[in-house]
């Protein structure tokens, strides 16, 4: 089964970007990043699909995971191996 896609909205100098992007860089994952420096519309558009205005928001296939601590967890719990698999 291939990974299932997964996309980052994410702002040039946010530190929970970085956080969340390393630990999918960690684990050889690949990801769309869509910044929202400075473009309010793609801003808008993150706010309306995730239901909050912070970066990262993050999901997988299409599940919204959340922020950068969501997907720690999400790691800490030993689930994101499986959701990145596309059987979580």
């Amino acid at each position: 089964m291939s990974q299932p896609e997964i996309t980052i909205y994410t702002t040039r100098w946010c530190p929970f970007c970085v956080r969340a992007k390393s630990l999918l860089n960690r684990k050889t994952l690949s990801y769309t990043e869509i910044g929202v420096d400075g473009d309010p519309e793609t801003r808008r558009a993150m706010a309306a699909r995730a239901g909050r205005t912070s970066v990262p928001q993050i999901w997988i296939g299409d599940r919204h995971i959340g922020g950068c601590d969501e997907l720690h967890a999400l790691e800490s719990r030993g689930q994101l191996d499986a959701l990145t698999r596309g059987d979580g």
